[in-house]
């Protein structure tokens, strides 16, 4: 392929979905020559994909799936989606009637993507439960008529009543799903999750995550679903609320599959990627970035995308940030997370559902762990993700995802202590024995979720001096400090490219990416 020669350079900042997206477009669209600046070894960001001993680790979860166009072609520009059944599902005799990009039969290629089928449950008082939460037999046999009685009268109380002001996530969750739906099934995990009251959580995290989510949606989508079942396996469910898709794609060997072609792809059209180059100090001038340290390295920009944490944005930025934005940026804050990689004989939990499954292991894709006597949040189950993840089929390959804060006791616990408390607390809900455990791995990921308390509240501050700084944009999750997906990711990206591209100078477009009920399905 020709590399274009360029007169003026990019520096991008990260190398997950953002920063390469940003490369990518900038080599499609422009002269502009991108150079990534990625302070791991690894690509794909928190995307990324782990391999341990031929196990792979999808760290978090990573559905393919979005409501743009634009980025579901992408993907499938990437890599295309398969024409075959995956290992699973010829076991099982399952077909796939999906529309394909070209001849890509799983057996045969190592690039493609996988239709999935999705399910995921909550764990609560050692029951399971549909997610989102339905009024099933089963829901309603767990829970017992009285409790069901006060869900109903709560919710129709939420329904009737004014809507009360949303000063914290508590308010959004209420005015959404009733009090005593949100004291049942919300608010201990949402404070599992992120170590605060939800009454300390700003509401805008219910907006990015569950912004068109509502009980009258889920049971219109499952009587949807009744009447779906025995169709072919169409991907597009742009008229489903995200947190409702019964169907996605995913890579055969996980998220970083993508981002590890996307990043071939950039190298081959005259990009450049470093790697373990973290950046320490950002030079600026008249309102413009003029160059970015990697350690005593010093890269010339012409224009610079962030995706590192704002925290780190500012500080590196010096002292000649004014002091309101370096205060406020100083007390921003996170949410770390810890995944345990677990490999077992055999799951203790059989699976109870209507779905075929290959050994009896439970179909879900993860399972939402409501228990308050253990601190893990949630479970995944990669063999169900993708089965090309387990390097023996005959194994169970599981994540147990813990929310932590860098440096509490969860984080600094030794490698072995974790594996132990981790096959206790695993035990002590019914979930394995832990005679069947063979292996397991830790894997620290810090600055996972940015928090939407602390000074969060004073974001607009930090947003409006810098998007003064003429070529500088700020894209990717920690990089806007915002609670997005990848789509949402790549898609800001695309928008700051377009911006360079058409000389926009107003930002907002990159800013206004999953800000709305329907995002950017725009262009």
């Amino acid at each position: 392929m020709n590399k274009k020669k360029s007169s003026k350079t990019a520096i991008i900042i990260g190398a997950g979905p953002a920063g390469l997206t940003a490369a990518y477009e900038l080599l499609k669209t422009t002269d502009i020559r991108p150079i990534i600046l990625e302070a791991t070894g690894t690509i794909g960001g928190i995307s990324q994909t782990v391999n341990y001993k031929g196990n792979r680790m999808d760290i978090g979860g990573h559905r393919f799936f979005s409501k743009s166009d634009i980025v579901m072609e992408y993907w499938r520009d990437i890599l295309p989606t398969q024409s075959a059944p995956s290992m699973d599902d010829r076991i099982l005799g399952i077909e796939k009637n999906l529309e394909t990009d070209g001849n890509a039969d799983p057996e045969k290629t190592d690039a493609v993507l996988l239709l999935r089928d999705r399910l995921s449950r909550i764990l609560y008082l050692r029951k399971f439960y549909d997610y989102p939460i339905s009024l099933s037999m089963q829901t309603i046999s767990n829970l017992g008529i009285i409790k069901m009685a006060k869900i109903g009268f709560w919710y129709g109380v939420a329904r009737v009543m004014p809507i009360r002001p949303e000063r914290s996530l508590e308010d959004f969750f209420i005015n959404r799903f009733g009090r005593e739906l949100y004291k049942t099934f919300f608010k201990d995990y949402t404070e599992k999750v992120w170590g605060v009251r939800c009454t300390e959580i700003k509401p805008e995290w219910g907006a990015q995550r569950i912004k068109g989510l509502s009980i009258s949606k889920a049971i219109w989508h499952a009587v949807k679903s009744l009447r779906r079942k025995g169709t072919s396996a169409d991907i597009s469910q742009k008229d489903v609320e995200t947190s409702l898709i019964d169907r996605f794609l995913y890579p055969k060997y996980g998220p970083g599959q993508m981002w590890e072609e996307l990043a071939k792809k950039v190298v081959e059209r005259g990009g450049v990627i470093h790697r373990k180059k973290k950046v320490t100090r950002i030079n600026f001038s008249n309102n413009k970035i003029i160059s970015v340290f990697a350690g005593k390295e010093e890269f010339s920009a012409d224009y610079c995308f962030s995706t590192m944490p704002v925290k780190d944005l500012v500080a590196a930025m010096g002292k000649n940030v004014p002091e309101n934005v370096q205060s406020v940026a100083a007390d921003l804050r996170y949410r770390d997370f810890i995944t345990v990689g677990m490999l077992l004989k055999k799951l203790k939990i059989s699976n109870t559902t209507h779905r075929k499954t290959i050994h009896n292991i439970i179909p879900d894709n993860w399972i939402y762990i409501q228990e308050s006597d253990v601190k893990v949040g949630r479970l995944q189950v990669f063999n169900n993700w993708s089965p090309y993840l387990v390097a023996d089929s005959s194994r169970v390959w599981i994540g147990l995802e813990y929310f932590c804060n860098e440096g509490d006791g969860l984080w600094t616990m030794k490698d072995a202590d974790f594996l132990e408390f981790a096959k206790n607390e695993m035990e002590k809900i019914g979930v394995i024995d832990k005679n069947d455990f063979m292996d397991g791995v830790v894997i620290r990921v810090p600055k996972t979720y940015p928090a939407y308390f602390g000074s969060y509240e004073r974001f607009s501050e930090i947003r409006e001096y810098v998007d003064k700084m003429e070529n500088l944009f700020l894209v990717g999750r920690n990089g806007m400090h915002r609670y997005n997906n990848m789509d949402h990711s790549m898609l800001a990206a695309m928008d700051a490219v377009k911006c360079i591209k058409d000389g926009i100078k107003d930002k907002e477009s990159v800013w206004s990416v999953n800000t709305e009920e329907e995002y950017h399905e725009k262009k």
